[in-house]
């Protein structure tokens, strides 16, 4: 049974979310670990072809956990704090950035409000994303002292190019929606009871899709979004 997380299945579409709203949906060690563990686990259940993924509350995900920061007025101290546990944190961060992009299964994003950081971060990873008008994203690492993880990086500047992704990692800028729709970012912009139908009309939609040709298309755009080799479709095909 998760302990930070709902995990709903009805028939062929699966929706986790972020079930902490007093504390805005953060990111722990705890919580990574457990996300990690369950997209795993959704990866191997053949019967899911679609992932929502949402928040709780106001917020989809508010990022690092910074309760260790509480009470700490003085900028240079919250810096420290912040930069002796966000190693650790960052390599999580990174292992659960790789299952959720290289998930054979169509992802979704449902951004009811603020995503931050590592929050934004798993936005980026997903196929698709569609959120309210009145989400709020940013990234407040270099504000924080730390550097912004590879792999948000690599996802981000695959989204607006080199130019665009320095601006928002080194200004910690907050994005409205329709900053990111404007961009392609964001598939969709809805109003906050139009959210959850639209997406599951979507997910519902293309859990009807063909398994391996959803499988080799992501493969596909994935790969030349970051300039890699696409590899060809017959090698990622189940062999009969």
């Amino acid at each position: 049974m998760p302990r930070h997380f709902l995990l709903e299945k009805r028939e062929s579409v699966a929706t986790l979310t972020f079930n902490r709203p007093e504390k805005r949906n953060p990111l722990n060690e705890d919580i990574l670990l457990e996300l990690d563990s369950l997209l795993c686990q959704l990866r191997d259940d053949a019967d899911v072809r679609v992932l929502i993924f949402a928040g709780s509350g106001n917020t989809f995900c508010a990022g690092a956990d910074l309760s260790l920061t509480k009470g700490v007025s003085d900028p240079a101290e919250r810096e420290k704090i912040f930069r002796e546990f966000a190693p650790r944190r960052a390599r999580l961060t990174e292992r659960v950035l790789a299952t959720l992009v290289h998930l054979e299964q169509i992802t979704i994003a449902a951004v009811n409000g603020y995503a931050v950081g590592g929050g934004w971060g798993l936005v980026l990873g997903c196929d698709l994303r569609i959120a309210v008008e009145g989400a709020e994203f940013w990234f407040p690492e270099v504000d924080l002292g730390a550097p912004l993880s590879p792999s948000m990086v690599t996802l981000l500047a695959a989204h607006v190019g080199p130019a665009h992704a320095k601006e928002m990692i080194l200004t910690c800028r907050h994005y409205g929606a329709t900053d990111l729709f404007s961009v392609g970012m964001l598939n969709r912009v809805v109003t906050q009871e139009r959210l959850l139908p639209t997406v599951v009309d979507l997910a519902q939609s293309l859990a009807t899709k063909n398994a391996n040709a959803v499988m080799v298309s992501k493969a596909t755009v994935n790969a030349l979004s970051r300039h890699q080799a696409v590899l060809r479709p017959d090698l990622l095909l189940p062999r009969g």
